[in-house]
């Protein structure tokens, strides 16, 4: 019981994490807000962003394996695979805003150069749909937890 409670608080501070972390993208991500300092500041969060989704995905395979319901429960759920799925494509989304945070920290130290209001207004784009699909995968999760979706 105190292993499957552990793992559960683990999985949802690793959670609470990544949104928090995503929303602080979205909202430093501001062609109004952006300066140098909230250049270099967008890098730091967006590794934070990055390894907190690492946490989400170590803390959740620890619960399927570790956790009290075991792989054999979870493997035969339609809905752990819909949640993978949805992390896959979040994870997938997010490389398009890490690879300009870091042209646009490159650009900075280069030359002093700050990117265009229409290429912040798009990567912020990019962050806030990311930020709409990540509460889709713990709506999948509680009903998961609760039974529903299972195969055979």
């Amino acid at each position: 019981m105190t292993t499957e409670a552990l793992l559960a608080y683990a999985h949802l501070l690793a959670i609470l994490t990544l949104v928090v972390f995503v929303a602080s993208e979205a909202a430093l991500c501001r062609t109004e807000w952006l300066n140098a300092a909230v250049v270099e500041r967008l890098v730091v969060v967006d590794r934070v962003y990055g390894i907190a989704a690492m946490a989400v995905l170590a803390t959740g395979a620890a619960r399927v394996f570790l956790g009290a319901k075991g792989a054999s429960w979870y493997g035969h759920n339609w809905l752990l695979w819909a949640k993978l799925v949805m992390f896959a494509i979040v994870g997938l989304m997010s490389i398009g805003p890490t690879l300009r945070f870091v042209a646009w920290r490159k650009a900075l130290r280069a030359d002093g150069s700050l990117p265009g209001a229409g290429e912040v207004r798009n990567v912020r784009r990019q962050v806030m749909r990311q930020a709409h699909l990540i509460p889709l995968i713990p709506l999948a999760a509680t009903f998961l937890a609760r039974g529903f979706g299972a195969m055979g």
